[in-house]
């Protein structure tokens, strides 16, 4: 249930590695979030309970999981993710985090089967509910789940990352603006064939509110590796692209295509695993919204 802008529509294990190396390029992100979570859920307040139970759903690989597992270390961890392959991998995860015993994993697919997850102090979930026909119901299905004062997290969209510069040299300039309406226009197409596939205004607090739930904030969170960028999430770059490339390499007119070519030649000075001027930005915006206790 996870996933990454250009692999909209993908099927998890057919990603391979990719978002397990977009986890780690995000851990930083992650860490800070996990740390804003705990401070809105009052830790430091003798009247709330301690959170015990955190659901990670969408888990992925776990790398999440296992971050949540360490600002929380009062909490049990449960990875959630209709992948047997990447809930293995969480339990990997956690085992080399030291975290063996307080990650477990649950295999979930429908949002029907969220209500079934419960009950939990704190529900984390990533760039899920876009991959499910019906937003509103997929929300409703995890406030299903919290224990009375317990918290909703869900990051939804931000900005898609900008890696290039807007002329690179090769090519027409504003390659990723275009590439960026082509993925938007595939994803659109992607969820309009999802079952249950209902149109809503995708305002996140709003949406949790009709959830029956209570907006407590939102907070954008910046992801920045200016150039030189290091081998690692330049690896990363050249994985994304090739699959932009597979994904749109029909729908591109002649000039992008090669563009992309030269851009995912591993030997070409001019691809993203050489070139001096690659970089890393993107942002991430997590909302927020409590049950409110009896």
């Amino acid at each position: 249930m996870t996933s990454t802008h250009p692999a909209e529509g993908l099927d998890d294990e057919d990603l391979g590695a990719g978002p397990e190396h977009e986890a780690e390029l995000h851990s930083g992100f992650l860490t800070d979030a996990a740390h804003w979570l705990h401070g809105l859920l009052g830790p430091g307040r003798r009247s709330t309970a301690p959170v015990r139970r955190v659901l990670d759903v969408g888990s992925g690989p776990g790398v999440a999981s296992c971050v949540l597992a360490e600002v929380f270390p009062e909490a049990d961890v449960v990875a959630v993710d209709r992948s047997p392959a990447f809930l293995d991998r969480a339990l990997a995860r956690a085992a080399e985090s030291g975290l063996s015993g307080r990650v477990t994993t649950v295999r979930a697919e429908r949002p029907d089967e969220f209500g079934r997850l419960g009950p939990a102090d704190l529900i984390w979930t990533g760039n899920v509910c876009r991959h499910l026909g019906d937003q509103q119901q997929a929300l409703r299905s995890l406030a299903s789940a919290l224990r009375p004062g317990g918290m909703l997290a869900v990051a939804e969209r931000g900005l898609p990352p900008r890696f290039l510069p807007r002329d690179i040299g090769i090519g027409r300039p504003g390659l990723q603006a275009r590439l960026d309406a082509a993925l938007e226009a595939r994803f659109a197409a992607t969820r309009a064939r999802l079952p249950g596939a209902t149109s809503v205004v995708e305002d996140w607090p709003c949406l949790l509110a009709s959830a029956g739930l209570v907006p407590a904030g939102t907070r954008t969170f910046l992801v920045d590796f200016p150039a030189p960028l290091d081998l690692a999430p330049r690896r990363h770059l050249h994985t994304r692209l090739r699959r932009t490339l597979d994904e749109l390499g029909e729908r591109l007119d002649l000039v992008d295509r090669l563009t992309l070519e030269q851009l995912v030649d591993g030997d070409a000075c001019t691809g993203v695993l050489w070139r001096p001027d690659v970089f890393y930005l993107t942002a991430v915006t997590v909302h927020t919204a409590r049950l409110c206790r009896a």
